[in-house]
């Protein structure tokens, strides 16, 4: 036990130091995945819990989130503090001249999002896929259990599903979206499902507790794995370019039997690049079809799923899922048309 105190007070000292010295509000915010994320130093001490004895455990749990509570008092007083400074030197740096006559009002334009949306959504529907849309609260059948998603899945654990106070959830894909299309429909089908999605999540460059989703699924008589390579293909393909090239590595996931991640190579502005993981696939797996009410002895499925975002800032040069969600003019501008 006081080995472990000992432990999460050098822990706390380190983050509290490293708040303190954090310059300006990037380096702080490229500090809090490290510092308030799921894998943080404090946190990581909760793990040596279940080897205490079990009367020192609900101490040494206090002891933990205190020090945690302290480190995030004093990042949100220091986030506080730059904030304020930031917004002293831009109010100094970005002073208008209110005398002046006021300049023409520019031309609205679309979000980067909703242009790369538009686009995965106009090269579908020239390929017959129909659009299909559904609630962003679900139920866990719809989310979950309908998919395969059994109830000991990492998936369903609270880290990194929000729950609602009222029941149900906040859908974590737009599987759902399929579950109620193919509850409601018979085969043929073919649509993509487009929609936010909500996930437990520390922000950084790439990760975002909400983004933006679109998933595929065809299902007929006679649907093969050769299908789906070529529809990802003639997507890519419409989308980056003719010279893209793409290759599919064997994965897993519940609702797909087998699975794939898609991969397109990409070159970096400065000469670098390699191979980018995309999108996942795979065959849908014939208990999600049953489980739709779809005889799988006779149609078989394929279904995709890829998020708008990681599209966005390949088709436009982004470096941060963040400019998104900002609402920085300066970047959104550029979309004007």
């Amino acid at each position: 036990m006081t080995e472990l105190q000992a432990a999460v007070a050098a822990a706390e000292a380190a983050a509290l130091t490293t708040i303190a010295q954090a310059a300006d509000l990037a380096a702080l915010e490229a500090l809090r995945p490290e510092l308030l994320g799921k894998k943080s130093a404090l946190r990581t001490h909760m793990k040596g819990l279940g080897s205490l004895p079990a009367e020192d455990r609900p101490e040494a749990g206090r002891v933990i989130n205190d020090a945690q509570a302290r480190v995030e008092e004093a990042f949100a007083a220091r986030l506080a503090e730059l904030r304020e400074a930031d917004l002293a030197r831009r109010l100094e740096s970005e002073r208008i001249d209110i005398t002046l006559p006021a300049p023409a009002a520019p031309a609205g334009s679309l979000h980067p999002l909703t242009l790369t949306l538009l686009e995965i959504e106009r090269i579908f529907v020239s390929m017959g896929y129909d659009v299909a849309e559904g609630p962003e609260s679900e139920t866990e059948a719809n989310n979950f259990d309908l998919l395969n998603i059994l109830p000991h899945h990492p998936a369903r654990d609270m880290h990194d599903t929000f729950y609602l106070e009222a029941g149900g959830i906040l859908r974590t894909h737009t599987s759902p979206v399929q579950v109620r299309y193919m509850l409601a429909h018979k085969p043929p089908l073919a649509i993509i499902a487009p929609g936010r999605v909500f996930r437990v999540d520390d922000v950084d460059a790439t990760h975002s507790p909400v983004f933006t989703q679109v998933e595929g699924l065809v299902v007929d008589r006679g649907i093969s794995m050769a299908h789906l390579r070529g529809t990802l293909d003639a997507f890519l393909k419409a989308m980056f370019g003719e010279d893209v090239e793409t290759r599919f590595r064997p994965s897993y996931f519940p609702f797909t039997e087998p699975s794939a991640e898609v991969d397109m190579r990409w070159h970096g502005a400065k000469g670098g690049g390699g191979w980018l993981e995309v999108l996942g696939c795979g065959m849908v797996n014939p208990a999600v079809l049953e489980n739709c009410g779809i005889d799988s002895r006779e149609f078989t499925g394929f279904a995709f799923g890829l998020g708008v975002e990681r599209f966005a800032m390949l088709r436009y040069g982004i470096p941060t899922i963040r400019a998104f969600y900002e609402n920085d003019i300066r970047v959104l501008r550029q979309f004007a048309s």
